[in-house]
């Protein structure tokens, strides 16, 4: 909560300044890993749900994002001698804003946020449905990839909440030797900005993460008003 809110102070003053500011993305990362002492020149290659795959152009979007992270701790692609397999997965979705007016979405059985076909609740609700405003159906469904969206949405402080995720397993075993997640949530809906700074923090420490869930602030390039 106190993230977002310096996120909120932080537009509001660019708003009045116009001046240059620091773009902090603020991850929560749990990693597991058994790699130890990774080798020299590491190889992996991507690999692919078959709901992935029915994906293509979203997923290759995805996949140059960790690519990039991957790169930075030394892990190059080579889909013909691969070391290590790597799945990876990412979903954007919108939610109430902590800070919305709990007597407009909050109020009743039929109001936004209360009852089985209200605002936010149910399986017919606005969230509910899969292929809903903010559903999330895999990356490049619901909010992220322009699924169904009602023509009118009531007013409402817009929130985001997004994860990723990278596993990867030794081949030719298929042993998993590393899993990490990063969560962040937050106001802003850059998430093309936001998601490749995620899998940055995902892979922070790598191949021997701290142990236990930790935070990783990464800077975004400074953006001027």
């Amino acid at each position: 909560m106190k993230r977002a809110f310096s996120v909120l102070v932080l537009a509001a003053g660019l708003a009045l300044t116009g001046c240059a500011t620091r773009w902090v993305v603020d991850s929560d990362v749990k990693s597991f890993s058994s790699i130890g002492t990774m080798p020299a020149g590491a190889t992996y290659r991507f690999e692919r749900l078959p709901s992935q795959q029915a994906t293509e152009a979203s997923q290759q979007q995805l996949e140059a994002m960790a690519a990039a992270a991957l790169e930075q701790v030394g892990l190059r692609r080579d889909d013909a001698n691969p070391l290590y397999s790597a799945l990876i997965g990412a979903r954007v979705t919108a939610e109430l804003s902590p800070w919305a007016d709990p007597w407009f979405y909050g109020g009743g059985p039929w109001g936004y946020g209360g009852g089985p076909w209200g605002y936010g609740g149910g399986p017919w609700g606005y969230y509910g449905r899969p292929w809903g405003y903010g559903g999330y159906a895999g990356y490049g469904r619901g909010w992220y990839g322009g699924g169904w969206y009602a023509p009118f949405p009531p007013a409402y402080d817009p929130w985001y909440a997004r994860e990723v995720s990278i596993v990867l397993r030794e081949l030719p075993s298929n042993r998993v030797v590393y899993e990490t997640h990063a969560r962040n949530d937050g106001p802003y809906t850059a998430s093309k900005d936001v998601l490749p700074v995620m899998f940055q923090a995902a892979l922070q420490g790598f191949p021997n993460p701290p142990q236990g869930p930790r935070r990783v602030d990464i800077e975004l390039p400074t953006a001027k008003n």
